[in-house]
């Protein structure tokens, strides 16, 4: 998450039920991690929260360094961190900052960008600092690899019409730390002319008797690309894209589905 953007979502109080939320797409993490392996570290993740795809790397042997721009996620992941083999721990560092304008002072032979980070970059401006940045901190013939969705003109039509920003229930589980119910309600809208998905989301938490005792409002934004669109970027960028997959089977990329990136800086 960037820090001029308008999003709550990663506030303390919602940070914690992250995890719970927000579970990966099938079979992003061992992919990631295959793609760790194969660079050989040290490995870069932008976005990193609280280490889902971070930690797994560093339980298979790779050095990683994580950034991410919010200090609660952060927080989560320093204490599963904690929580690791010595030996995991000492492969891990974890940077607070801003993927449009880091310096870390070092290179990587691989940075990653996982689970649609990529589109919290609201403008072409704030994309191109964050792939000049990329760019800056890859060694000759490095590697980026990262994910988005693909967006599809029947959804964004479908939340244009008059009740396209209706309120739906998007997801309900049990609370990770006191067993009560949280239910999430979503409402959904797309700015076709920016590029711009807003979710405002409400997140309840309700007692045994169904009584809500919190009520979170969160906002997230994100600014979506087209396949061509995101291609013409990384090449502009001085990216060479060396494949495009629709799966994290490597399967081919699919209209709707998911854009899967491995770009080697040029």
């Amino acid at each position: 998450m960037q820090e001029n953007e308008p999003d709550n979502i990663y506030r303390e109080q919602t940070a914690e039920l992250y995890d719970a939320i927000s579970t990966g797409l099938q079979g992003d993490v061992p992919f990631y991690v295959e793609e760790a392996v194969r660079a050989g570290g040290p490995v870069l993740e932008l976005g990193a929260g609280t280490g889902r795809i971070l930690i797994p790397i560093a339980e298979a042997g790779i050095e990683i360094v994580g950034l991410d721009a919010a200090a609660s996620m952060l927080n989560i992941a320093r204490r599963k961190v904690a929580a690791l083999s010595e030996e995991a721990r000492r492969l891990v560092t974890l940077v607070e900052g801003d993927m449009r304008a880091f310096d870390l002072k070092r290179r990587f032979s691989l940075i990653l960008i996982p689970y649609r980070a990529f589109l919290h970059l609201l403008t072409v401006d704030d994309q191109k600092r964050a792939l000049a940045c990329i760019h800056a901190h890859l060694i000759e013939g490095g590697r980026l690899v990262f994910n988005v969705f693909d967006p599809r003109l029947e959804i964004i039509a479908a939340h244009s019409g008059p009740l396209g920003s209706a309120i739906k229930k998007l997801m309900e589980f049990t609370h990770p730390h006191n067993g009560h119910r949280v239910v999430i309600w979503d409402s959904r809208r797309y700015d076709c002319e920016q590029q711009v998905l807003v979710e405002d989301r409400i997140l309840e938490e309700l007692d045994d008797s169904g009584r809500v005792i919190s009520r979170n409002y969160a906002t997230l934004t994100l600014r979506y690309n087209s396949r061509y669109e995101m291609q013409h970027l990384l090449n502009l960028c001085g990216f060479e894209v060396e494949a495009l997959f629709g799966d994290f089977e490597r399967g081919p990329f699919r209209y709707g589905g998911e854009q899967i990136w491995i770009a080697r800086r040029g």
